[in-house]
């Protein structure tokens, strides 16, 4: 969440930002519910020193054996006000807490301004999309073909946007994650196992609510919620603590099933595995200090990047507009691959830089010097990929005309040396 004292001092500059991020919140609300509650402290803290000097004549009076009891009934009224004045403080700030968590993080000034996706500027391509000499077909004809990939069984046990993988289909899947936390293993970030349900807390710290509440996939009986993504569980490992003075950068990488209900999505990629209920994931996450969170979020980028590279894969990098970037950053990367089925650049990744935005909702801070201030750590997570959609990829990618299909080189090590998934026989 932002910082209210910068959003009182800057109210011209982050009206306009949320207006380019196509933000619906009220900000003369927030502003007035604000003024209440630092209203409401100002008065309290002036009741406390008028107890605390009358709580003090009283003892005088006292000691001096004079009568105190008018005294002492004025102290009470006074406790009475402040017992009332500390309920409608709570619920003040309780009240401009449910506003505040509705305001979107503000883009960074190299963020291109536009309403949606179509404002959205291509940076970088790598890679040339192949010339087939036969139709590709998509991965979710030639995976049921090739015996790897199911979804009707997974329907029934399931329901629809659920899948099943087996034979080198499963261990495709396995491969892909092993050597993406190796590859991420190497370049200094600390493997990390978390879990998959977490409490409100952690959703709220990371952002998830209550913006995307109906995304979510919840167990109510248990107040539990499955996580739509590891960054939630990563963002909250260090949720209410200090990092020590040298502790930064604290780099984490971790692979997870990632659940999301999908709500609003009725009719979008409705066959194969682009929009699932459950997918697999590895994600990258970074608690870094402030000056050098943006150098930060560009190593974070080639990271993910470097998968593709290595496995052959053509894509794009795009920036974000202010309306399409995520809620809780302040600049945002995709990284979208080439599928040669839908002839098109596909969201494989997206890497983000969230300031102190996530920081200041889970309270997660780190100093200096030892004997120095605390600040707001800077918080960067990436997508280092999507399992499934890199899954699917390489099928489309690197199919041939006989329907088998190619491994990359380096899984080959994954996989017993096997290079390539061919048709069953018989």
């Amino acid at each position: 969440m932002l910082d209210p004292k910068f959003v009182r001092d800057n109210i011209d500059t982050v009206r306009q930002s949320l207006k380019d991020c196509s933000s619906k919140v009220d900000l003369d609300e927030y502003l007035a519910l604000d003024k209440k509650r630092r209203e409401l402290m100002t008065s309290l803290e002036t009741l406390k020193a008028q107890k605390n000097k009358a709580s003090e004549e009283v003892n005088k009076l006292k000691k001096q054996g004079a009568d105190a009891q008018a005294n002492i009934t004025a102290l009470q009224s006074i406790s009475a006000d402040i017992k009332k004045m500390e309920t409608d403080l709570t619920e003040a700030e309780a009240t401009f807490h449910s506003v505040e968590l509705l305001v979107c993080n503000l883009p960074h000034s190299s963020v291109p301004v536009g309403p949606d996706e179509k404002s959205n500027v291509e940076v970088k391509r790598w890679g040339t999309p192949r010339t087939f000499s036969f139709e590709p077909k998509p991965h979710f004809e030639l995976g049921v073909e090739l015996g790897v990939l199911d979804f009707d069984r997974a329907a029934k046990a399931a329901g629809a946007r659920f899948f099943s993988l087996t034979g080198l289909g499963a261990k495709l899947e396995r491969a892909l994650i092993n050597f993406m936390l190796d590859l991420h293993a190497k370049k200094g970030y600390e493997e990390a196992v978390v879990p998959h349900l977490v409490n409100r807390d952690s959703m709220v710290a990371s952002g998830q609510f209550p913006k995307f509440e109906e995304q979510a996939f919840a167990v109510e009986k248990d107040g539990f919620y499955l996580i739509p993504t590891a960054e939630v569980s990563l963002a909250n490992l260090h949720r209410d603590e200090i990092f020590p003075p040298g502790a930064l950068p604290k780099k984490y990488c971790a692979y997870t099933p990632c659940y999301r209900r999908e709500a609003g999505s009725y009719g979008q990629d409705t066959r194969g595995l682009i929009r699932l209920h459950q997918f697999n994931k590895v994600e990258l996450f970074q608690y870094v200090e402030p000056e050098k969170s943006f150098e930060t979020l560009e190593q974070l980028l080639a990271d993910a990047e470097d998968i593709l590279v290595q496995l052959g894969l053509p894509y794009r990098v795009v920036v974000l507009s202010t309306g399409d970037k995520s809620f809780t950053s302040a600049k945002t990367y995709d990284i979208e691959v080439w599928v040669p089925s839908q002839k098109k650049y596909r969201e494989i990744s997206s890497c983000s830089n969230c300031t102190d935005f996530q920081a200041r909702r889970g309270k997660i801070r780190f100093k200096r010097e030892a004997a120095g201030k605390t600040e707001w750590v800077h918080t960067l997570n990436g997508s280092g990929l999507a399992v499934g959609r890199t899954w699917l990829s390489i099928l489309e990618n690197f199919q041939q005309a006989d329907d088998s299909v190619t491994i990359p080189e380096v899984l080959r090590p994954y996989l017993g040396g096997v290079d390539a998934i061919r048709p069953p026989q018989g």
